[in-house]
C-alpha cells in the first residue's frame, strides 16, 4: 500500500462517519472526495463497504435498546410492531436496490456532476422543509404506524441517486408525513441498520472477485475511521436537530455541491 492511499482511505473514512447520519449524503462526499483525490476502488466498492463501520457505531450506541427489543419480541406486541415497521420501511429499498444495483453503481456513481447537482437541490429542499410550520403528529419512533413506516421507506429509495442522502430522504419524508424532527432522525438511524447491512452484503457479493488483499487493508483503515467518527455524530445529532433543525446541513450541501461543480468545470480530479 502506498502512503497516499492510506491517508486517502483514512480521510474518506472520517468523511463517511461524519456524514452518514446527517442529511448531507455521505456517499456524495466520499465519491466526490475520492474523485478529486484520484482515489480508485473496484466498482466504487470502498464507498459502500466502509459504511459498515458507521453502522457498527450506531449499533453500539443503540445496543441496549436493540437488546431490549430482541428479548421483548416473544411477549411484547409493541416490540414486534416496531421491528415490523423497520422491516417494512426497508423493503422498498431492498427490492429496488437489488434490481437497479448495476445501473446505480456503473452510471450514477460514476457521474460527479449529477452528485453535485443533487447535493445543491437537496440543500434547497432541506431549507424549505426547515422553514415550514409543520404540526407533528408522531413523536415516538416506536409508535409509528406501519403505513407511515412504509411510506418513509419509499422516500428512502430516492437516495439511490448519489447526492440525495439516505438520511435526508427519510427525514424529509417523515417530517412531511407528520413526524417531529427528533423522531424523524431517530427512525432514520434505525432504518439505516438493515439498509446499510443489506447494501454492504450485496456489494461485497457482487464485487467479491474484484477485491484483493490490498483492497481489504485499505477498506479496513476506512472502516475504523468511519466507526470512530460516526460515534461522535450519533451521540450528538438528535439533540442538535431538536434544537436547531436542518438549516446548517442544507447550506453545507449547497456549498459543497457548488464547490464540486466549480472543481469539475476547472478540470480538477478525474473526468466528470
Amino acid at each position: 500500500m502506498e502512503d497516499q492511499s492510506i491517508l486517502s482511505a483514512l480521510f474518506l473514512g472520517l468523511i463517511e462517519g461524519l456524514t452518514e447520519f446527517i442529511p448531507v449524503s455521505s456517499t456524495a462526499h466520499v465519491l466526490l472526495a475520492g474523485h478529486f483525490l484520484g482515489f480508485k476502488s473496484p466498482e466504487n466498492t470502498f464507498a459502500v463497504l466502509i459504511q459498515l463501520g458507521a453502522i457498527l457505531a450506531i449499533l453500539s450506541v443503540y445496543f441496549r435498546k436493540l437488546f431490549l427489543l430482541a428479548i421483548g419480541l416473544p411477549t411484547d406486541p409493541g416490540s414486534r410492531r416496531f421491528v415490523a415497521a423497520i422491516l417494512l420501511a426497508f423493503l422498498p429499498a431492498a427490492v429496488i436496490g437489488a434490481i437497479a444495483h448495476d445501473f446505480i453503481k456503473s452510471v450514477l456513481f460514476e457521474t460527479p456532476t449529477v452528485i453535485c447537482v443533487m447535493l445543491i437541490l437537496g440543500g434547497f429542499v432541506l431549507l424549505w422543509i426547515d422553514r415550514l410550520k409543520l404540526t407533528p403528529r408522531f413523536t415516538d419512533v416506536t409508535e409509528y404506524p406501519l403505513s407511515l413506516a412504509f411510506k418513509i421507506g419509499l422516500c428512502q429509495c430516492v437516495a439511490m441517486i448519489p447526492g440525495v442522502s439516505r438520511s435526508g430522504a427519510t427525514i424529509v419524508g417523515a417530517l412531511l408525513l407528520g413526524a417531529d424532527k427528533r423522531s424523524a432522525a431517530e427512525f432514520s438511524f434505525f432504518l439505516a441498520m438493515p439498509t446499510m447491512v443489506g447494501a454492504f452484503a450485496l456489494d461485497l457479493y457482487k464485487n467479491r472477485d474484484a477485491l484483493s488483499f490490498d483492497d481489504g487493508a485499505i477498506i479496513a483503515i476506512g472502516f475504523i475511521a468511519a466507526f470512530l467518527s460516526a460515534l461522535l455524530v450519533v451521540r450528538s445529532l438528535l439533540d442538535f436537530v431538536s434544537k436547531r433543525g436542518y438549516a446548517l446541513f442544507a447550506w453545507w450541501r449547497i456549498v459543497i455541491g457548488t464547490l464540486g461543480l466549480i472543481g469539475l468545470l476547472l478540470g480538477l480530479g478525474g473526468a466528470a
